[in-house]
């Protein structure tokens, strides 16, 4: 169990695997889940005494650290981005495998809590109590998060379907 760990290394090695599904769930694509789960790791290694004593669950505390950096690395980027001059060329970005998955693409459009909570329970099986637990929200907010990202889902998935049935005729 990854609150049985004393060694930082010990508790990476069993969870990385995992917090980079989490991570890649929230980000979109896997280069910025490795980019948030260095990030974070390398912010809890250097406390990891300190986590690995008072929190109680320190994967908690390292899932609400990666929701928490990712919101606010997504606030900071969202700004407009001013620039004299227009670059010449476009870098070759590869396609993402998932990009024409309507489940994927319609997980993408939803705010950032609502996206974690959702990926914390159907991705990683938590319950609504370890999604509180680990957001650092009232389960009561999970419940609200993951209803209004369902109907938002549900809602997506059949104008999705609809355009696609309308389309082959």
């Amino acid at each position: 169990m990854p609150g049985d760990f004393v060694d930082f290394g010990d508790f990476v090695q069993a969870t990385l695997p995992g917090l980079l599904r989490y991570g890649h769930a929230l980000t979109g694509n896997p280069h910025d889940a490795a980019d948030l789960v260095q990030t974070v790791l390398e912010k809890i290694g250097s406390r990891w005494t300190y986590v690995h004593e008072k929190t109680g669950d320190p994967l908690a505390y390292v899932r609400r650290s990666m929701a928490n950096a990712h919101v606010s690395r997504w606030r900071r980027t969202r700004r407009e981005n001013l620039v004299a001059d227009l670059p010449d060329t476009r870098p070759h970005v590869p396609a993402d495998p998932f990009e024409h998955e309507p489940l994927w693409r319609a997980l993408r459009t939803l705010p950032p809590r609502q996206r974690a909570v959702m990926v914390l329970r159907y991705y990683e099986g938590l319950s609504e109590a370890e999604i509180a637990g680990a957001l650092g929200i009232t389960q009561g907010t999970v419940k609200s998060q993951a209803s209004k990202a369902i109907a938002s889902l549900r809602m997506k998935l059949k104008s999705a379907d609809e355009g696609e049935g309308s389309g082959a005729g």
